[in-house]
């Protein structure tokens, strides 16, 4: 599978007059000889740019009308790519990401059945339970007025899986849920949902770090460090505000109070003395740059979040001092 060029000589004219009449995402059947491309006419750019079939016998299996976009064309809007999918989930990059997805459910199963896991299916139809969000409710035929929901997750069957003595269960299971869009979360999605019986907390981050680096090593080839690094609320909350800190992100904050809790600037030494009250720096990579009024937006955002005031000092250029 893949591309590959063929060409067809003029010597065979009945073949090459098919040739001409071939377009974009035309079906053919192809029967020729595997040849070295002529000199000159390497394309590296293919997986199989240094050969091309020099075509003996061509037959059109199927006609196309003119594609809606070129598959190589990567300004396409989504909305386009989206009312011809069938054409959209042809271009490399899509072909790519379903073979990802393929990839990484394998080495999840994989890694979980070496380890004991059952992969147990739970039912789809099932009464409405307890959860966070909106059921998706589904009719009865055989009992009027009635309606199934379809499950938020497999939470319930899991814990009567668990009752029943399969102790390591998984399933790679599709879950529902009546709300509005979020950047992570769609009305059906697939979620790899597992359970445990007697397991301690470390022994859970133990599997799951193990299970992840195993996932990146096989999909991917990147190696994920061991352990991961950890850090307690306590600290993500001092250093970064959140709970859920990005690492890549270089804006930390840092403590100054003790820097701050004898100065005569009350702004600064008020806070730093209150038992309550913080003192902190943020180091902005670039901030050099930024206007007076961008920095009086700033000032009024982290107001939104308790903060008393926000000052700060430009550093043009630090080896001199300036």
């Amino acid at each position: 599978s893949g591309l590959v060029q063929v060409v067809y000589d003029p010597d065979l004219p009945d073949v090459f007059a098919t040739a001409e009449h071939v377009r974009n995402e035309f079906v053919v059947r192809v029967k020729g000889r595997v040849r070295a491309r002529p000199e000159g006419t390497i394309n590296p750019e293919l997986p199989t740019g240094e050969v091309e079939v020099l075509g003996l016998e061509l037959e059109i299996l199927n006609r196309a009308e003119t594609p809606p976009f070129q598959l190589d064309d990567e300004d396409t809007s989504e909305e386009l790519r989206l009312r011809y999918r069938y054409v959209d989930l042809r271009r490399p990059v899509m072909q790519e990401r379903i073979m990802l997805r393929a990839r990484a459910t394998r080495a999840l199963r994989q890694y979980l059945d070496d380890r004991g896991f059952l992969d147990i299916e739970t039912p789809m139809l099932t009464k409405a339970t307890p959860e966070g969000a909106r059921d998706y409710l589904v009719p009865s035929r055989v009992h009027a007025g009635k309606f199934f929901a379809l499950p938020q997750s497999p939470q319930l069957f899991k814990q009567l899986l668990m009752m029943s003595g399969m102790d390591r269960y998984y399933q790679i299971v599709r879950c529902f849920r009546d709300e509005d869009l979020r950047a992570d979360r769609q009305p059906e999605f697939t979620q790899l949902d597992l359970e445990m019986s007697f397991m301690d907390e470390d022994a859970i981050m133990d599997l799951m770090e193990g299970m992840i680096r195993d996932l990146f090593d096989k999909t991917l080839g990147a190696a994920l460090p061991d352990p991961f690094p950890r850090m307690t609320y306590a600290e993500a909350m001092r250093r970064f505000g959140s709970d859920r800190p990005d690492l890549r992100c270089p804006l930390e904050l840092i403590d100054v109070a003790d820097l701050m809790d004898e100065v005569e600037f009350k702004v600064f030494a008020g806070p730093a003395q209150d038992p309550n009250g913080r003192v902190v720096a943020l180091r902005v990579p670039q901030g050099s740059r930024l206007s007076r009024k961008e920095i009086d937006e700033y000032t009024k955002f982290v107001g939104i979040y308790g903060a008393k005031g926000l000052a700060y000092i430009k550093v043009n250029d630090a080896s001199q001092g300036r």
